[in-house]
């Protein structure tokens, strides 16, 4: 028996697992989604919920069909009373807890007319998904019964799905897919060519993009001129100092029209021999800088470095993608891991070529995805010791290599959003900013993580879907839902979501950072005689120095 379901045909299964889901869609999340993702959430869950219903009723197609038309009517009873309760309440109890969570991280709450729209698109996607999953079991009827006139009909049957779940898997990966990636890439390829803005280009031999420089203007691409044009002037650095100044250097190379490993080898050779005209090997600290897909770096680490040591640093970095971070996580994984890699690996070689006495203090950073490749050069903690004078890592993503394996192997007894590794003797992870020194004293190489216990990026991951982590049966970490709990794939998508607003929410939370890592490069490279008193001047001038153009 089957029911009309904003005016689509559903049984009753498939029904009771929608609603199921649903409703566990709803519960507290890391950040809030806001009507739009919310929704979103809510009806690829139903959808699911909508699958596991169907196949449920299917394994007990017999109970239905021996069942009285009377038992079926009262079911379907139940069924719309039960939802129609249960959706309502769902829906009240989600709102309180996105109020709760809103509260937490410093957002404005949503209003009354946000729950209707997040119903809305909840309903449009849910009926969409489901005409496409009908339209795909209809072809594959077609396609059986076209089998099954030279094969069996069970087998045809089988064939007959797989065919079609072939088909469009290819057309969705491959074809679409492909087509989808190379639209993107064209499209976002415009955007960092096509600069709008009027700026000129730098005139400091200091500066990639300045008459000197061996990389044009042209070639530094959108974020590659944002760079070198928000670089402090040596009368901004004197001002913090107090004392005469140098423009700090800043060598960046804009992405080749190629993709491959050579073509990454090229931009980071590039880089060096631009980096040694600019006299970036001569200075007090060198910073190898990944940045995220589309080259973006991070002004307020960089700027940190730049004032505290008087401009007497040089930063170098290259771009690898023309997409944005989440994009190119996605398609661009190995190519921000080749970045960083080479990259580091290219300033060492040339690095180690320099007098002890004359090698500058080599450092590394990044943030995001960025954090993902600049971690690709090295094998472990020790390796980072013996060949950096220093890192800072903002961000990190699950799929961080080192950063996975140090958070795995913590010390016993520490959580797993905040872990200590071998006694913090080189590693050590921060949330704010009181965190750094609860080790104690912190000798030799300092390499530091700056995470957020409620940003998704770090703690989104495809294990989600099946396997409960540690951050979620340990306390919760700061301005975490104590109401958040694991819910099999539910969660994963939460999370997953999440992602899409973690920027849209105050410095401090989700995977806005903002003069936080200004304060961990304070802890990690302060000069000598460096004092709290500096930190918080430092803080100061670097929030005061606005950028010349935006990223």
């Amino acid at each position: 028996m089957r029911a009309r379901l904003l005016g689509v045909r559903v049984g009753l299964g498939p029904t009771v697992g929608a609603l199921v889901l649903l409703w566990l869609s709803l519960t507290p999340s890391l950040l809030p989604l806001g009507p739009v993702f919310q929704g979103l959430v809510s009806a690829v869950c139903a959808f699911l919920g909508y699958g596991l219903g169907a196949l449920v009723a299917w394994l007990l197609a017999g109970w239905e069909r021996a069942s009285a038309p009377r038992t079926r009517a009262l079911a379907w009873r139940w069924v719309a009373g039960v939802g129609t309760v249960g959706t309502l309440v769902a829906l009240v109890l989600g709102h309180r807890w996105d109020d709760q969570v809103r509260d937490a991280v410093g957002v404005e709450r949503d209003a009354v007319w946000d729950d209707v729209l997040q119903v809305l698109v909840t309903a449009v996607v849910l009926l969409l998904l489901v005409a496409i999953a009908r339209g795909l079991r209809a072809a594959g009827s077609w396609t059986s019964r076209q089998v099954g006139r030279v094969l069996p009909r069970r087998v045809s049957l089988v064939v007959g799905g797989l065919l079609v779940a072939w088909v469009a898997s290819s057309l969705a990966t491959g074809v679409l897919g492909g087509a989808v990636v190379d639209a993107l890439d064209q499209t976002f390829a415009g955007i960092n060519d096509d600069y709008t803005d009027d700026v000129d280009a730098p005139t400091s031999s200091a500066l990639s993009g300045s008459p000197d420089s061996l990389v044009s203007w042209a070639d530094l691409g959108r974020q590659g001129r944002v760079f070198v044009t928000n670089a402090p002037t040596p009368e901004q650095i004197s001002a913090f100092t107090g004392e005469d100044a140098v423009q700090p250097v800043r060598a960046y190379v804009g992405s080749t029209a190629g993709s491959g490993e050579a073509d990454l080898a090229a931009e980071a050779d590039e880089a060096v021999a631009e980096l040694e005209r600019a006299g970036g090997f001569d200075r007090a600290v060198l910073n190898v800088a990944t940045g995220t897909g589309r080259g973006w770096v991070n002004e307020n680490s960089v700027r940190a470095l730049e004032l505290m040591w008087g401009g007497d640093t040089a930063t170098v970095s290259i771009q690898y993608s023309y997409l944005p971070s989440w994009m190119s996580f996605l398609v661009d994984q190995q190519r921000a891991q080749d970045a960083g890699r080479l990259l580091f690996d290219a300033v060492y070689a040339h690095w180690l070529e320099l007098p002890k006495k004359q090698r500058p203090l080599l450092v590394v950073s990044g943030e995001s995805l960025g954090s993902f490749g600049g971690e690709a050069a090295f094998s472990g903690s020790q390796d980072l010791a013996n060949r950096t004078d220093g890192a800072l890592f903002v961000g990190p993503t699950a799929n961080n290599r080192l950063w996975s394996r140090f958070t795995t192997e913590r010390d016993a007894g520490t959580p797993e959003v905040l872990p200590t590794y071998e006694g913090g003797q080189t590693v050590r992870f921060a949330d704010q900013d009181t965190d750094w020194g609860t080790l104690g004293e912190w000798d030799g190489t300092r390499v530091g993580y700056l995470q957020h216990a409620n940003d998704p990026v770090t703690w989104w991951d495809w294990s989600l879907a099946t396997e409960k982590p540690d951050w979620l049966s340990e306390p919760r970490g700061r301005d975490v839902s104590t109401s958040l709990h694991w819910l099999p794939v539910v969660t994963m998508l939460q999370v997953a979501a999440d992602q899409m607003v973690a920027n849209d929410v105050p410095a401090g939370q989700g995977h806005q950072f903002g003069q936080e890592p200004v304060r961990a490069w304070a802890q990690i490279l302060p000069p000598d005689g460096w004092t709290s008193a500096d930190t918080e001047r430092l803080v100061d001038a670097v929030a005061a120095l606005e950028p010349d153009i935006l990223s």
